[in-house]
Formats: structure tokens, C-alpha cells, sequence
């Protein structure tokens, strides 16, 4: 998720479209959040890791 969000951050600032800016961002922080669950190891929505 986290790759998806810089994805959208770039192109939401390139083309100017805030849409894109704002689920870039969004996308981006659960990415980040699911990640640091993961590698304390900590169940997230039942899962354990995410990759």
C-alpha cells in the first residue's frame, strides 16, 4: 500500500489533481501504520504480516 500511495502523491502533484493527492496520502499512511503492526508484531485485521 505504501508503493500505490507514493504512486498517486506523484501523479496527484504532477497533474495537478487533488483527488489523487489526498488517497495518495491516505494510502500511504495505512501502508506505514500496517507496516510498523507487522514488524512488532502485532495482528492488524487479522493478519500477522503484510508484505
Amino acid at each position: 500500500m505504501i508503493i500505490p500511495g507514493i504512486i498517486l502523491l506523484v501523479a496527484g502533484f504532477v497533474t495537478g489533481i487533488s483527488i489523487l493527492w489526498t488517497i495518495g496520502v491516505v494510502l500511504a499512511v495505512i501502508g506505514v501504520v500496517l507496516w510498523i503492526f507487522g514488524s512488532l508484531g502485532h495482528a492488524a485485521a487479522g493478519r500477522r504480516h503484510y508484505w
